[in-house]
């Protein structure tokens, strides 16, 4: 370690009196002197600060100087220790050898000849100490400059980890981020890819790095985007800024993207490059179609609804008034055989529209218990008309199966809709099998099931099969792998969902051209469910006075003469507001038959200021209303007399039960 600023002169002259004398001479001229015995003692005072040291020539001749040596060799970079040799006379370098050598081992010598003048003493030292104090000052520059390069590397040493932390950090957003993104040249030659972009191709960053990104993988299968890509990559090249949604075929299926494309800005603003960003929407797309689909769904129950409700008063009178001819037994046979076509025709309908509400959600499951059996049976006809003639149809039901609790024509529905993608499934022919068998699930199963018995009701095609990711999205809503215009991709969706809603589930077993089996599994009720004894009372007369409230002339009419056919002395009323009046006039009915929407006071609203007096049954034309609360019997339109008869049947039932008087 150096010392501080010293300009103390030290001085060896262990013979004679040159000590004294120089000590004296530099006293008198103001500068502090120190007598050194040895060479030791004088690098000991060295090394403590000193501005310089005279010595004589003698005091260094013989002696051992290793230590002093050692020290001047040692000296930092800044420091060139002054030496004032005193020699005698004569003796300088030129005629001295001895001279030179200790002028080379001090290094920075003056020679001073003996006798000296007091003056010539005085300036070489004062010398040496102006060169000592500019060491001192080179000294501290080098530290402010070693200070100064040790905190600018200490800054350049932070930097580059900022640097390097920043770069890690963009880096790990770049390769986890859940977009596709490139980076490409100005020429579209790709330059990096990051993890989500690879992924969608199936490749390594080597496979795609240095070629054009318009005959990567990327756009390997979607061949009328190569142009659209250059183009693309030539416009952001300028300093555009490019969006748009694309349909891309990539190796792992077609995908839906909202695709960027910019340029990356120098400190400049020039375009070092582009960025290529790709979000992938197609859960969005399909979440969007689904959401059309739902609306349109939304909209055609609501339009059904309005039609159904129109179309069945329509209906009621016209199998009102075929029932009533069938039971009167007039006319020839030919004509009563025509009855009973047009009778059957208009059950026909009144089934389509049953059908039409429950593809539109309007209809409420109507469970009851259905035998499997009879209803594969009983559409045997139906699905080999629909499946055509280059298909074979064989149906396996074993008799004696339990009953199953379900909606008899959601059912039927669904069982039709898996029929005819099994037909669609054998575009050159085949086999379509329907089956039926009781299967039993204990509380550990792979379905999630309830413990108990289910009803396995199962379609079978031999046609051209599922793959597995086809068949894992069978059941999604409007998936479809037919064309345009083929498919609405309901038809699984709705077979599911029913059989979820009915406690149970629908299970997939397909492989490609290894056909396909879909299988529905309905639970059976823990009780065996009581079926409905015959309406024997609802066919027997019954007497009575009844209200009958509706709008509509034609049904008024039509239900009138039902109601007089089964007994009942019947008082019309156009409106719910007339009916009211009657009633508050002293009217005392046995029963009030009521539509349910009628302009002004509506039938429920009716039924709910008449029911604590008389017993009211609404009939109405449309599936469900929120107004029609449960304690209000209800008949559907259209209806037949005996179905008319039953429900009025019931209610006098009901009406006994409870003791009130008629």
């Amino acid at each position: 370690m150096m010392p501080e600023v010293s300009e103390c002169a030290l001085i060896l002259a262990p013979f004679g009196r040159d000590a004294d004398v120089a000590a004296t001479v530099l006293a008198n001229a103001g500068i502090r002197a120190l007598e050194c015995p040895s060479v030791e003692r004088l690098v000991e005072e060295i090394r403590a600060g000193a501005g310089l040291a005279i010595v004589t020539s003698e005091a260094l001749i013989g002696a051992d100087t290793g230590s002093l040596e050692a020290w001047i060799a040692d000296q930092p970079d800044w420091s060139d220790f002054p030496f004032v040799l005193l020699v005698h006379q004569g003796s300088g370098l030129e005629c001295n050898p001895e001279a030179a050598r200790l002028l080379e081992r001090l290094g920075n010598v003056s020679f001073l000849e003996r006798p000296f003048h007091p003056t010539t003493l005085i300036s070489l030292t004062r010398a040496a100490l102006r060169g000592r104090r500019r060491q001192y000052e080179a000294r501290g520059h080098l530290e402010e400059l070693r200070s100064l390069a040790g905190l600018l590397e200490r800054k350049v040493e932070e930097r580059t980890a900022e640097l390097t932390l920043g770069e890690a950090r963009m880096r790990a957003i770049f390769q986890t981020n859940n977009q596709y993104q490139l980076l490409i040249d100005l020429d579209g030659t790709v330059l990096d890819a990051n993890a989500t972009a690879l992924a969608g191709i199936e490749a390594r960053l080597k496979d795609v790095v240095g070629k054009p990104l318009w005959e990567t993988p990327w756009f390997a299968d979607s061949p009328d985007l190569l142009n659209v890509v250059k183009a693309g990559v030539l416009r952001v090249a300028t300093g555009v800024t490019l969006q748009r949604e694309l349909s891309i075929h990539l190796p792992i299926g077609p995908r839906s993207f909202d695709v960027g494309m910019r340029p990356m800005r120098g400190p400049q603003g020039e375009t070092l490059a582009l960025i290529v960003e790709a979000l992938d929407i197609s859960d969005r797309k399909r979440a969007e179609e689904a959401l059309r689909q739902a609306q349109k769904l939304e909209a055609m129950g609501q339009l059904t609804g309005g039609v159904a409700h129109d179309f069945n008063n329509l209906l009621t009178p016209i199998v009102g008034g075929l029932d009533i001819l069938s039971r009167s037994g007039l006319g020839t046979e030919r004509q009563r055989r025509l009855i009973e076509g047009a009778i059957q025709s208009a059950e026909r309908a009144r089934a389509l529209v049953q059908r039409l509400l429950a593809f539109a959600r309007q209809q409420p499951l109507q469970l009851r218990a259905i035998e499997i059996g009879t209803l594969v049976r009983g559409m045997a006809e139906l699905v080999g008309s629909t499946i055509g003639p280059k298909i074979s149809l064989v149906i396996e039901v074993p008799e004696g199966l339990p009953a199953a609790r379900a909606d008899h024509n959601q059912v039927e529905m669904a069982l039709l809709n898996l029929c005819v993608n099994a037909r669609d499934a054998m575009p050159e022919g085949g086999t379509l099998r329907i089956s039926a068998s009781e299967r039993h699930f204990s509380a550990e199963n792979d379905e999630g099931l309830s413990p108990g018995s289910y009803i396995s009701l199962a379609v079978s095609d031999t046609g051209i099969g599922m793959d597995e990711e086809t068949a894992t999205r069978a059941v999604e809503p409007f998936f479809s792998t037919k064309g345009p215009g083929k498919g609405t991709g309901l038809g699984l969706s709705m077979a599911h969902g029913l059989a979820r809603q009915l406690g149970g589930t629908l299970r997939i077993k397909t492989a490609p051209d290894a056909g396909t089996r879909v299988e529905i599994l309905l639970p059976v009720p823990m009780e065996t469910p009581q079926r409905a004894a015959p309406q024997v009372e609802g066919t027997l007369p019954q007497e009575g006075t009844a209200l009958l409230v509706d709008d509509d002339d034609l049904v008024r009419s039509s239900v009138s003469q039902m109601l007089s056919a089964i007994g009942y002395e019947v008082t019309e009323a156009k409106s719910a507001e007339d009916a009211l009046a009657l009633v508050n006039s002293g009217m005392n009915p046995s029963v009030v038959v009521t539509d349910h929407l009628m302009t002004g006071m509506s039938g429920a609203a009716l039924g709910s200021a008449l029911r604590a007096r008389t017993p009211v049954l609404i009939v109405s034309g449309y599936a469900e209303s929120s107004e029609i609360t449960p304690e209000f019997p209800r008949l559907m339109k259209p209806f037949r007399q005996d179905e008319l008869a039953a429900k009025l049947a019931e209610i006098r039932s009901a009406k006994s039960a409870t003791g009130d008087s008629a």
